[in-house]
């Protein structure tokens, strides 16, 4: 509620974020109050899961890295991250803290294209099509 971060689209928090939240609606909510980015020392595997499927990063760093962030954060007013997902990189504006991170490839490609189950799908729209056609054809009786 501090007025300092609104607007803000990156979140910075404690261990094992997201416990207890296992359904879709969590990375939903998240998303509505314009956050793009959780960074933590640990999530809780399913919302890691949805978050990554709904487009919102979630970037594991070290607890110590996180602690410098908090740190920085408190004492910078207007201290800001960039975060460059084709890099895998979290850095200061100022590059004072910079920090690698890892993402799954498959996820990686996916946020970097946008792409969401239903996306994913759309891109074999072709092959999908044909095999319809052919499916058809063999087994006419299923029309």
């Amino acid at each position: 509620n501090d007025h300092r971060y609104d607007g803000a689209s990156i979140l910075v928090t404690g261990p094992n974020f997201g416990c207890g939240s296992s359904r879709e609606h969590a990375p939903w909510a998240l998303q509505q109050m314009v956050l793009k980015v959780i960074i933590a020392p640990s999530f809780a595997d399913i919302f890691r899961n949805n978050a990554l499927k709904n487009g919102l990063l979630p970037i594991v760093l070290g607890e110590s890295e996180v602690a410098r962030l908090f740190d920085a954060t408190m004492a910078f007013p207007g201290f800001s991250l960039t975060i460059d997902l084709e890099r895998q990189t979290v850095a200061s504006k100022d590059g004072a803290l910079a920090f690698g991170f890892e993402v799954e490839p498959f996820r990686k490609k996916c946020l970097l294209e946008g792409l969401d189950d239903i996306g994913l799908t759309l891109a074999h729209a072709d092959e999908i099509r044909a095999f319809e056609a052919k499916r058809l054809a063999d087994q006419p009786w299923l029309a």
